[in-house]
Formats: C-alpha cells, structure tokens, sequence
C-alpha cells in the first residue's frame, strides 16, 4: 500500500519538534506573575498537544468555558511569543529523516492546527523548515484538523494528488483527518499523547515509535 508514497506531510509539536518546555514555560510564567507556586514542567508536557487549552488547563484548571479564559489565553500567546524558540527542539532522528528525504528528492510539508501567528515565526527561525515544501497553520484554511482542509491544501501546494501522500501525526486528530484527506497514515507514538493513548484504536495505517521507522515504510514502496 505504500507504492503510490511520494511525498510526507507532517504534524508539528509533538511530531517534528519538541516545543512543550516552552509552552509550558509560558503558561508557568503566568503562575509565578500571580504569586503562585511554580509547577513541574511534567505536569505540562503531556497536555502540550492541547495548546492554550491544555497549558491553562493544568496551570489554572481552566476550560475554554471559563469565563476569564480568552483573557487568559490571550496573555498566555503573548509569553508564548516571547520565548517559542528558547527551549525548543527538533526530536530525535527529525534532521536526518529530513535529510534522507530531501536526498530521496521526496517533497515534505508541515500541516499543524497552530496558528500562523506562531507556526510562521517558529518555523522561520528554525533552518529545519527551510527545505518544507509547503507549511499549513491552523488558521490557513477556513478548517482546522481533524478537518481534512489543511491537508488538501497542502498536497495542492506541493502539485501531488492526495493519494501519493502519507501524514504523520501524534494526536488521533491527525489520523482522522488524513483519512479524511485520502491519505496513508501514520501514528508517531513517541510523541506527546503516544505513550498515554492506545493508538491502536487510532487505527492508522501504520505506527513508529521514533522519526526514523518512517524510512522503513517508505521503502517497502
């Protein structure tokens, strides 16, 4: 099933790079703004994936149903900002997967329900994304995943039919909107939600437990 693989959509936080440390450094900024006592950085990371909501969530056991969370949320983007760069990292074995794509002449995208107000700067500063053929927020199209919008626009910005392509992503999200978009999927089970949920259920097409087990994939095509 992997023949018609041409080209490789990626999520982004929790499958291309590591940015917990900073959005958890954000949302603890906030604490320690109001007095409150500085929480581990564990307590944040597995909530990464949720952004906003999951940050304020385990800092302030705040839901996008409390009254004072758009304030919240809206300083907790503006530390964000400040420091999206700081501490975060491209995962392990990410460089040279992108490396061995790039030298396959594989194209590769990015397609992540970030908005371009962070994915635009971050992915900027980063020489990771230079060689990204196309780089979808979530704000982009008028749909976020598990929309399967986001996805089809990029495979319309790199000029390859949706079927030559496989995303992979570390949310179920991301599985069922790369299903949704007539896409191979596969499930990064290191990332932030993998070790937590039973990605079996996910039922993507296929599972890797580090960036570089998508190179075997590929080459059964």
């Amino acid at each position: 099933m992997w023949q018609e693989v041409r080209a490789v959509l990626f999520d982004l936080d929790g499958t291309l790079i590591d940015s917990a440390p900073d959005l958890g450094a954000a949302a603890d900024r906030m604490r320690i703004d109001r007095g409150l006592q500085s929480l581990p950085y564990e307590r944040y990371r597995p909530m990464a994936g949720a952004g906003a909501r999951g940050m304020l969530g385990v800092g302030f056991g705040l839901t996008p149903d409390s009254p004072e969370f758009p304030e919240m949320r809206e300083e907790f983007f503006r530390n964000y900002e400040q420091c999206m760069t700081e501490r975060t990292y491209a995962f392990d074995g990410v460089p040279e997967l992108i490396a061995q794509l790039r030298a396959a002449s594989m194209p590769w995208g990015v397609v992540t329900n970030k908005s371009m107000r962070f994915t635009d700067p971050l992915t900027q500063q980063m020489p990771l994304f230079a060689s990204a053929g196309a780089i979808v927020s979530g704000d982009t199209t008028p749909h976020a995943k598990p929309h399967p919008a986001p996805l089809l626009e990029a495979a319309a910005r790199i000029g390859l039919p949706p079927r030559c392509f496989v995303y992979v992503g570390d949310d179920e999200r991301d599985i069922v909107a790369g299903k949704a978009a007539g896409m191979k999927t596969v499930a990064a089970c290191y990332g932030y939600l993998g070790a937590a949920s039973d990605t079996l259920h996910w039922q993507a097409d296929a599972q890797i437990n580090s960036p570089l087990e998508l190179l075997k994939l590929l080459e059964r095509g």
